[in-house]
């Protein structure tokens, strides 16, 4: 009988924007602007042999009635030019960035995330998000137009119309003329035609077939909607959850979906956020991520986490005493902009956390402990080690997106006294196997024209085609 072979962990870093994980006013925290940062963690991650390096994308600055946050940190670089900067200083590792399929057009962000793929050599990967909500909305030209129930509508047409103008160069569309020029086999190279409800375009794709077929799609969807989009669209899909079984149910949950749509459920990988905390001992870890948690925790950040979900000013109330005894005011302006809400009823948020609070007598700040989320790897090397293999052997993930409370240095703990006891037990890779982010993620390149069913079912799909 042969034993079952170890899961490869997938591993991403990630540099955090602007949020409270992030202790930007630690000795030894880095700018969250300057190139050195950005090049020192993917530096790192490529080091420790990681799939690939993530950006998140902030498209507002994040406000408390009509200020922007005074606990934040203001102001970071546009994705693709940092991603396209640390292609030319890496050699392996994938570079992810979050573009939004709402405030975009297909064709110039087709473009743009196809040029950083054949600039890196075949390592780009695109985070697909959506956007609804008329604060963000206002920095474009749209100004918030696209009702709630529609972003997936225009999410689907907005990833089939960017795989059409991938695919509308064929592999060998490109040949090198005896003087070492280039030029075209085919006239008809790059045309297309795409017609549906949110797009109407036509014309001449200018950038050639990816050297790993496509840049590699990733997504988050935790909704039933947002399930289905990524099980039929995506090759990375970010998960909510940290903790068998919970983690496992959805990790089943969304392997089920991929199959249902025709798709090898191997052909994409589940993994959540994480964080950690090292120590020489047990005790020392535990007692520094306590340390690290009350400062992630401060007075300000409990207040307005809270505040998004009440949707009041909290300001009267002490964090080290009880919930507000008021109810959320759903009906009023938001008095948070800016943050992802995830809390889909918040008055049955509310009376789960009441219910919380009394069971284990917690004041607001320790609920914050309890519910806003925690670090999720804490203890030695080998602990962590230990506890990250576990979970990805046991179906919670494929692998997990690692970031640090310490940017830039953070990471380098994790890659020097984690990864090589991974490494030993064959959970991750020596060195890489190949040269593209598939490569590295052991995703197959897709066939020419290759496309996911639509994950709406009986919705009209977008007449897409490559003319």
């Amino acid at each position: 009988m042969t034993d079952t072979p170890r899961k490869q962990i997938v591993l991403a870093a990630y540099v955090g924007g602007v949020n409270e994980e992030t202790l930007w006013e630690a000795p030894g925290a880095g700018s969250q602007i300057d190139f050195s940062t950005f090049r020192h963690v993917a530096r790192t991650a490529e080091r420790g042999r990681f799939d690939y390096f993530f950006l998140a994308e902030g498209l507002a600055l994040r406000e408390r009635g009509g200020q922007v946050f005074d606990h934040d940190i203001a102001g970071r670089p546009d994705t693709l030019p940092v991603l396209t900067a640390l292609a030319a200083v890496t050699e392996h590792i994938g570079l992810v960035g979050t573009l939004n399929a709402t405030f975009n057009e297909p064709f110039e962000l087709a473009r743009q995330v196809l040029s950083l793929d054949h600039l890196s050599g075949g390592r780009a990967g695109w985070n697909v998000v959506t956007s609804f909500d008329a604060f963000t909305g206002q920095n474009f030209r749209r100004g918030g137009f696209l009702p709630h129930e529609a972003r997936y509508e225009r999410a689907e047409e907005f990833v089939a119309a960017v795989r059409t103008l991938w695919d509308s160069w064929p592999a060998d569309a490109v040949v090198a003329d005896k003087a070492g020029g280039r030029f075209l086999a085919d006239p008809q190279i790059g045309e297309f035609a795409i017609s549906g409800r949110q797009f109407d375009i036509s014309g001449r794709f200018t950038v050639p077939r990816s050297p790993q077929g496509r840049p590699v799609i990733v997504q988050a969807g935790v909704s039933p909607q947002g399930r289905d989009f990524a099980s039929a669209n995506a090759d990375v899909i970010f998960s909510p959850y940290h903790r068998l079984p919970e983690a496992r149910e959805f990790y089943d949950d969304i392997k089920a979906r991929v199959a249902r749509f025709g798709r090898n459920p191997d052909d994409l990988k589940i993994v959540p956020g994480s964080s950690f905390v090292l120590g020489d001992t047990p005790d020392e870890a535990v007692e520094k991520a306590r340390w690290v948690r009350d400062r992630q925790l401060s007075d300000r950040a409990v207040q307005v986490r809270f505040e998004q979900v009440w949707n009041r000013d909290l300001s009267g109330y002490d964090p080290d005493g009880p919930l507000p005894d008021i109810d959320p005011d759903p009906e009023a302006a938001p008095i948070i902009q800016g943050r992802a809400f995830v809390h889909q009823d918040r008055f049955e948020t509310v009376r789960q956390w009441r219910a919380l609070a009394r069971e284990k007598d917690l004041s607001l700040r320790g609920l914050a402990r309890e519910v806003l989320g925690r670090v999720a790897y804490v203890g030695t090397p080998q602990q962590v080690a230990d506890q990250l293999d576990d979970f990805v052997q046991n179906d919670g993930a494929d692998g997990v997106v690692i970031g640090s409370h310490l940017v830039p240095s953070g990471l380098d703990e994790f890659v020097d006294r984690v990864i090589p006891l991974l490494q030993e037990r064959g959970s991750v890779r020596a060195d890489y196997d190949g040269t593209t982010l598939r490569d590295n993620l052991g995703i197959p390149a897709p066939g020419r024209g290759a496309a996911a069913p639509s994950a709406f079912g009986n919705a009209s799909p977008p007449a897409v085609g490559v003319a």
